[in-house]
Order: C-alpha cells, then structure tokens, then sequence
C-alpha cells in the first residue's frame, strides 16, 4: 500500500512527514505534528493542549 504524503506549500520541495507522541499518561497521540522533510525549509505544525502552532522548531528529545 503507498503512502501518499501532502506536499508542503511553504517551499514546494518536500512532503509533510507526521510524527507521533505519548501524552501523559502514556496514551499514543497519533499525528501529534508535521514536519517537512526538506531539511532547509524547517516548516511544522504541531497540537499541544488543543492548541495549534506554527513553525516551532521540534528537536531531538534526550529521553
């Protein structure tokens, strides 16, 4: 099965890679945020507490 991911509009080089996370409780958060996969455009979007932002930069996490 092909996964088609949408193509991100800000630089119209790369797709939109979802990533997942654990809340809390460690309940699994499907598509918790996006991310673009050109590494020079940096574009995401991402849910916290039912809040939706824009072009934070999401790191590596050291756990």
């Amino acid at each position: 099965m092909e996964k088609n991911f949408p193509e991100c509009l800000k630089c119209n080089n790369g797709v939109l890679l979802p990533l997942s996370d654990y809340g809390r409780e460690g309940a699994s958060i499907r598509y918790k945020a996006w991310v673009c996969s050109n590494p020079a455009c940096g574009f995401s979007i991402r849910i916290d507490n039912g809040e939706i932002s824009f072009g934070k930069t999401i790191g590596l996490s050291t756990k």
